[in-house]
């Protein structure tokens, strides 16, 4: 496609460097996932989960005008991406409703891991992955620490969160603009919704909710999942791993001012930790992972 036959919000992003890009969407979805905390308590996690899935796929449509005449291989990757983005919300989300947003984010933050350092056989990368194992530990196994149901869930979205990038860079390369988001996103919510329904029943159809759940939708899926979808056509994936190595941290400095969630000074080691690991990982991995 032509760049004169972009829509306005493509050609916008393309003027904006794609670290920034990355950096942009770090900021927004751990923003967004501290106001998603607030609405537990109204909608439950899974309810919460829905209100972000429908309103993002409402606005990315909206935005993107998709069409769903695709061939059948971008079919596959537009509904497996759709699958993905539901089970990892719906589990990371799970997880936050037990466990603190950096914490959560920390143990989540396995997966990309594990997609720099997969098939490697040099012993760097074993360093770093006892390295995030030692800082998982170090988390978990503060007095007084965590729930256990939320750390498993937190370890099945970080098995999400491995799928998503895979399939991120795949989807990316299989369609043009926010067109493929668009229907991924359709394909995730129509999966989050029996949950959804299931979990908050009529309390979703408040306005004040609804409201709600439109700025949580913004923030933790519209913004952020735009960004690094573009960020991805013009940067390799591990450099984009690189960038989002950062993500622990932020999420427990979004915890720590939005939420009031107190990590303790081990914790905090822990978080480094994995941060470290994820940093070194990515750098150290092959150039074409």
């Amino acid at each position: 496609m032509a760049h004169a036959d972009r829509l306005p919000a493509a050609r916008l992003m393309g003027g904006i460097p794609p670290t920034a890009l990355v950096l942009l969407g770090i900021v927004s979805v751990q923003v967004g996932a501290a106001f998603a905390k607030q609405l537990f308590t109204v909608a439950g996690s899974a309810g919460t989960v829905t209100l972000r899935l429908v309103m993002a796929a409402l606005v990315l449509v909206v935005i993107w005008r998709p069409s769903i005449r695709l061939d059948r291989r971008t079919l596959v990757t537009v509904a497996t991406y759709g699958a993905v983005l539901a089970a990892m919300n719906l589990c990371f989300y799970a997880a936050l409703d037990r466990i603190p947003l950096g914490a959560a984010v920390t143990i989540e933050f396995l997966g990309p891991l594990a997609v720099a350092v997969a098939g490697s056989r040099r012993w760097i990368d074993g360093v770093w992955v006892l390295l995030a194992a030692a800082g998982v530990v170090l988390l978990t196994g503060v007095q007084g620490g965590l729930l256990w149901t939320g750390v498993l869930f937190a370890l099945a979205a970080g098995a999400c969160w491995a799928a998503y990038i895979l399939v991120t860079a795949k989807l990316g390369s299989q369609t043009t603009d926010g067109k493929g988001l668009a229907l991924a996103m359709v394909v995730g919510a129509v999966i989050a919704l029996p949950f959804g329904v299931g979990s908050a029943g009529t309390a979703m159809l408040d306005p004040l909710v609804l409201a709600a759940g439109f700025a949580v939708a913004l923030m933790s899926s519209v913004i952020p999942y735009s960004l690094e979808l573009e960020a991805l056509r013009r940067m390799p994936p591990r450099v984009f791993g690189i960038l989002m190595s950062m993500e622990p941290a932020v999420a427990a400095v979004a915890g720590l001012v939005l939420l009031g969630e107190h990590l303790k000074a081990a914790q905090w080691a822990a978080v480094c930790c994995v941060v470290i690991a994820s940093i070194g990982a990515t750098r150290s991995a092959r150039p074409d992972v």
